[in-house]
């Protein structure tokens, strides 16, 4: 995925929100009573990353807005441009020490949150400021235009807000008990499944899971990771913009469409996914509707039969073909 910028540019100009002041108002009440409350102490490194959900946004990231800005990482599992922004974005959190905090929003799971923001497309990388929230960019970018982008936020956080970021101990990580859970009996396979994939070994992670699935059928977890490691295989090595170009030259061409919504589907693009091969297998006869309809299926699997978007496309592929 290209970046699309948002904002690559240079951070929202705050002077033009109408509200800038009574936000900034409310930031220095919020550090107020933080402080009378014993708040505002310094906090671990691995304080500086959180995984966010819609129940606790509002306390992890609206109100620790006031403190300090949070930039904002929609991600999702299944999308590969997410695996190398994020780990960067994490990077620099600990490197800004305190400048910034990073809050990882995992899209599949908090699709209200990803609609409010009017995420289009993943990785989107979003911040707020003092209650404000601003797009930054979208896609992955290059390391020093992140960097300026967040050196531009920092700089609006503190003179329009007066953030200056929070104070990192790093000898105060967290001492929590670990608690060990009992191993299950597939997860010597699935582990070495996320492995392969880390080291770039799709055929290696693609055996890992199906050797879970010949003896657990069931198994939700190899099931799902079977489908994004074969994802990932297929389009291994395709060019995107040749298969792009098939595509759009040639419509009735049933294996250019599905080539294409892969790229649609790793690139983030959902519902530009499903509803190509929902379109293909309309306008399509015999195995060439049958191998549309089955590509369908199997990204319904990759994505999890829990998301609105695949309710959606079903319902759109049942009218279709009845």
């Amino acid at each position: 995925m290209q970046p699309r910028n948002m904002s690559m540019s240079g951070v929202v100009d705050l002077a033009a929100v109408k509200s800038a002041q009574e936000a900034k108002a409310k930031a220095e009440q919020a550090r107020a009573e933080a402080a009378r409350q014993g708040g505002g102490g310094a906090v671990s490194p691995s304080s500086l990353v959180i995984d966010v959900s819609e129940a606790d946004f509002e306390r992890d990231v609206l109100q620790r807005s006031a403190e300090v800005p949070v930039v904002i990482d929609f991600w999702a599992e299944w999308c590969e441009p997410c695996k190398q922004l994020s780990p960067l974005l994490e990077r620099l959190a600990a490197e800004y020490n305190g400048r910034f905090v990073l809050a990882k929003i995992d899209v599949d799971a908090n699709q209200m949150l990803m609609q409010q923001f009017g995420v289009q497309g993943i990785p989107a990388v979003f911040a707020v400021v003092a209650g404000q929230a601003l797009p930054l960019f979208q896609g992955a970018a290059p390391e020093d235009q992140i960097r300026g982008t967040l050196d531009q936020l920092i700089q609006v956080g503190e003179e329009r807000f007066g953030l200056t970021g929070i104070a990192v101990d790093s000898d105060a990580e967290d001492a929590a008990p670990v608690v060990e859970t009992p191993a299950g009996p597939h997860d010597a396979l699935l582990e070495a499944a996320v492995q392969a994939l880390d080291a770039g070994d799709l055929a290696g992670a693609v055996q890992a899971y199906k050797n879970v699935l010949s003896d657990d059928p069931a198994n939700t977890e190899a099931k799902l990771g079977l489908g994004q490691a074969e994802l990932l295989q297929r389009v291994q090595g395709l060019d995107p913009q040749a298969v792009r170009r098939d595509a759009a030259e040639k419509p009735g061409d049933v294996a250019a469409q599905i080539a294409a919504a892969d790229l649609d589907l790793v690139g983030g693009h959902v519902e530009d996914a499903f509803g190509r091969l929902v379109d293909t297998v309309a306008r399509s006869a015999g195995d060439d509707r049958t191998a549309a309809r089955v590509r369908l299926l199997e990204l319904f699997e990759v994505v999890g039969a829990d998301d609105p978007r695949v309710s959606t496309a079903r319902t759109a592929l049942a009218r279709v073909l009845f």
